[in-house]
């Protein structure tokens, strides 16, 4: 859930209108259309009329109760709006500093900055030095790390935990902005990271056995009861049997296994590149499991 403070919640007033009861020129009808289209949220759902029935009123209880993320996205698609329609008409922004207070807002929120108002930008100069990416020092330490946790025997819980936390750093490693494993009401969730605009959520296993089709449906479970943009990454050493690809049809998720890891970590691969080449193979050929070896052959 957002938090926002008063003066959050004035300055997003300010810019699309809200306590008055109206949305920049939303109609009715455009207003469901923009929530459910570009948010994926029926904001005429009664749990959005606490307020009042007025789209201003929907969108302040929206704000409050909303998704951090599901917030974030719909100021930076109000923000768009606004910007569109002032420029139509030709005016100038009424709001002091308008696009840099909501930036740091959604930045504040977790969410991206906005962008910048080519208007005012300065003529394009060099292009930057592309940003190195990790060293040799660091890729080889990753390697090492989890060549050792093979060798940790049989401690199964000890073991899994320190799988947990050497995803997180290689996931932090390629700058995908882990976070730890962490607990909501009745469930487990291993980690999460973020890849081209979606988080992903992540289910490790250390077992030497495949992972089954029972293990893959209740991690699926936990991503279809989130919103749309949450996908998943089931990582199992021990790989999947053969049985779990007939009795599972994958939803939102892919799959890796120990192979996947170790070659992604020896040739020095992205990790945020595996991750891309994963989610496209799986939409094009509807297969959640491409080995690394296949997708990125030398």
């Amino acid at each position: 859930m957002a938090t926002l403070s008063t003066v959050d919640m004035k300055l997003i007033d300010s810019l699309f209108g809200m306590y008055g009861g109206y949305v920049l020129n939303f109609s009715n009808k455009t207003f469901a259309s923009f929530f459910s289209r570009d948010i994926g949220i029926n904001i005429y759902d009664d749990a959005y009329a606490i307020h009042g029935t007025s789209k201003g009123k929907r969108l302040w209880r929206f704000l409050e109760v909303g998704q951090t993320n599901a917030v974030t996205k719909a100021l930076c698609a109000l923000w768009e709006i606004r910007e569109a329609e002032r420029m139509e008409r030709g005016e100038e922004d009424k709001v002091l500093q308008a696009r840099t207070r909501l930036s740091a807002l959604i930045v504040k929120l977790g969410g991206r900055p906005l962008a910048a108002d080519p208007s005012t930008e300065p003529p394009p100069g060099p292009a930057p030095e592309k940003l190195a990416g990790p060293t040799e020092t660091i890729l080889a330490a990753l390697e090492a790390e989890f060549m050792a946790l093979t060798q940790m025997g049989e401690a199964p819980q000890q073991r899994g935990y320190a799988f947990e936390r050497f995803l997180k750093r290689w996931f932090d490693t390629w700058g995908l902005d882990a976070h730890a494993s962490f607990r909501t009401i009745g469930e487990q969730i291993d980690g999460s990271f973020q890849h081209d605009g979606a988080t992903y959520l992540v289910e490790a296993k250390w077992h030497n056995k495949p992972a089954d089709a029972s293990m893959l449906h209740g991690f699926q479970g936990k991503l279809l009861e989130r919103p749309d943009w949450t996908r998943g990454l089931y990582v199992s050493y021990g790989g999947f049997s053969g049985e779990s690809f007939n009795a599972f049809t994958a939803r939102r998720l892919i799959m890796m296994d120990g192979t996947d890891v170790y070659f992604a970590l020896n040739r020095r691969l992205d990790l945020g590149r595996v991750i891309g080449a994963k989610a496209r193979h799986h939409s094009e050929k509807r297969q959640p499991f491409a080995k690394v070896t296949d997708i990125f052959p030398r």
